[in-house]
């Protein structure tokens, strides 16, 4: 059973950079044909997708956010990181990681709260 944990600080200042870490058990990142992504929900709207890795390594974003985003990884600890810079309070959400397996997003963390506010 795969597992995905994120962590991070749950409150960011505006203009600042918001920094996630989504810690993999159960399973490997560089697993092939695996991607690992992040995805967000703003209070009161849908799911955005922000981006992904694969297992190469390689990083994909949504083009409304790649700007602003990015997706990194450490293999030696099996986790993958999400950076947003300049957030504002837009940008407050419920973040998710989560795998993607055949197109489909088949295990999520959680999810973590992130407020951005002064």
């Amino acid at each position: 059973q795969v597992q995905l944990q994120e962590s991070g600080p749950g409150l960011v200042k505006p203009s600042q950079t918001l920094s996630l870490t989504c810690t993999v058990s159960g399973g490997s990142i560089v697993t092939t044909r695996s991607a690992w992504t992040w995805i967000r929900q703003p209070p009161g709207k849908g799911m955005e997708w922000m981006g992904l890795i694969d297992y190469d390594g390689v990083p994909d974003y949504s083009p409304s956010l790649k700007s602003r985003t990015s997706i990194f990884r450490d293999t030696s600890k099996n986790q993958f990181s999400l950076q947003l810079t300049s957030v504002t309070p837009e940008d407050t959400a419920v973040y998710y990681c989560a795998r993607v397996w055949d197109a489909c997003w088949d295990y999520w963390g959680q999810g973590t709260q992130v407020t951005v506010s002064s």
